[in-house]
């Protein structure tokens, strides 16, 4: 058996050869930047889908469901537009007009009944853009939403404003309700314009999407139609509230309010069997219990006692390689060799420095396997003469008298 060179030991606590390094830390790097890719790509998208929900009869959107190209017109005729993205913002610029004043008022669901009738109730004429079964209830009673009308039609009725601007594709169409006129309507009496006077005032519904948004305003007579029905006053308000202009205290629904009766009991029964559980089957902790600390065995007696474990199996050979690197450990150390230097190196550099055969180091410190405790002590006394004549060889000073 021949003695384990030191450089396996130290191998084993060194780091990772450069090149593995450098590829994990690219890992990582690649790995970094695909999630940032991921996310921008994600914020992107949810950006866009954010800009086309706003977009969306936005009259400063110039998008293709904006409604800016009809703004634009109507200032071209004279009229003022104010732009109003909160509740405030109305109820100020109907408060200020000296005159009449029109108010446009798309789908707001974020207003109660009672939020809404006040908002409109300053303005001379209202004209609902995206008109919804409660709008209608509020500000058209008895008018009612319909199917569609996706065919070109006339106006077929007395207004003047439908008269003078020709011929429209309504999209969607309402049945109208009792003192309430219809124009653009369908085979079966539905209208796709509905105007009626309640209260001193004018209020028109209309598929604003369908007629006045940017992509087919140019179409047959949809911008005369915009024109007509928005400018009968100098001033036109047009309601765009942002998201967080509300008069409802909680718009968000708890989660009692979202699932069925059923589920709050369930998850409480629920809980309550898993915590009587825990209490039944659950481990106790018993009484503590002091540990012993561990026991501190000195160096010297360490050795003793594998010695003597060598001895009983009588492995000369094991032992024989404990001593053989423990010597190789001393003799790197006085010929200034590293601790990865492996055995072979360390033995022909002491050979070198005795000027001595490196076949007969070579068997003292790797080659020579002991038979018997005999053969033992004999590579036990060479190596401490090699080690004894190598310390002179580097430290002669110490040998002087």
């Amino acid at each position: 058996m021949t003695a384990s060179p030191p450089r396996t030991e130290a191998r084993a606590s060194v780091a990772p050869p450069p090149t593995s390094r450098r590829r994990r830390i690219g890992g990582w790097i690649a790995l970094a930047i695909a999630l940032l890719a991921v996310g921008s790509i994600g914020a992107l998208l949810a950006g866009i889908g954010e800009w086309a929900q706003r977009d969306a009869l936005d009259p400063e959107s110039a998008g293709p469901t904006g409604t800016r190209a009809l703004v634009e017109v109507l200032r071209d005729q004279g009229v003022e537009v104010e732009v109003a993205r909160s509740r405030a913002d109305v109820a100020r610029a109907l408060d200020e007009a000296s005159t009449g004043s029109t108010l446009v008022l798309p789908d707001t669901p974020a207003l109660s009944d009672e939020g809404l009738i006040d908002l409109a109730d300053p303005a001379a004429d209202i004209v609902l853009i995206d008109p919804r079964s409660r709008t209608l209830r509020l500000f058209l009673p008895g008018t009612t939403i319909g199917a569609r009308a996706d065919a070109l039609l006339d106006p077929q009725c007395d207004l003047a404003d439908a008269e003078r601007s020709g011929p429209v594709v309504p999209g969607a169409v309402f049945d109208a309700g009792e003192g309430a006129e219809g124009c653009y309507l369908t085979a079966d009496g539905q209208a796709g314009l509905v105007v009626a006077d309640a209260d001193g005032r004018r209020v028109a519904a209309i598929d604003a999407r369908a007629v006045l948004v940017n992509e087919v305003l140019a179409d047959d007579g949809n911008a005369a139609l915009g024109v007509n029905l928005f400018a009968r006053h100098p001033l036109v308000v047009w309601y765009d509230p942002m998201l967080g202009d509300t008069d409802l205290e909680n718009t968000d629904p708890s989660l009692g309010e979202s699932t069925p009766p059923w589920v709050s009991p369930a998850i409480t029964l629920l809980f309550l069997a898993a915590a009587a559980a825990a209490i039944w089957r659950g481990r106790r902790f018993g009484p503590l219990v002091r540990e012993r600390l561990p026991v501190t065995v000195r160096a010297a007696e360490t050795a003793e006692g594998r010695a003597r474990l060598y001895a009983q199996t009588r492995d000369a050979a094991h032992a024989a390689d404990d001593l053989r690197i423990a010597a190789l450990r001393r003799l790197a150390r006085l010929l200034g060799l590293g601790p990865n230097a492996a055995a072979d190196e360390i033995s022909d550099a002491a050979a070198e420095r005795l000027s001595a055969d490196r076949r007969v180091v070579r068997g003292i410190l790797l080659d020579d396997v002991p038979a018997d405790d005999a053969q033992l002590t004999v590579i036990a006394s060479r190596l401490r003469e090699l080690e004894a004549a190598l310390r002179d060889a580097v430290r002669p000073e110490r040998n002087r008298p």
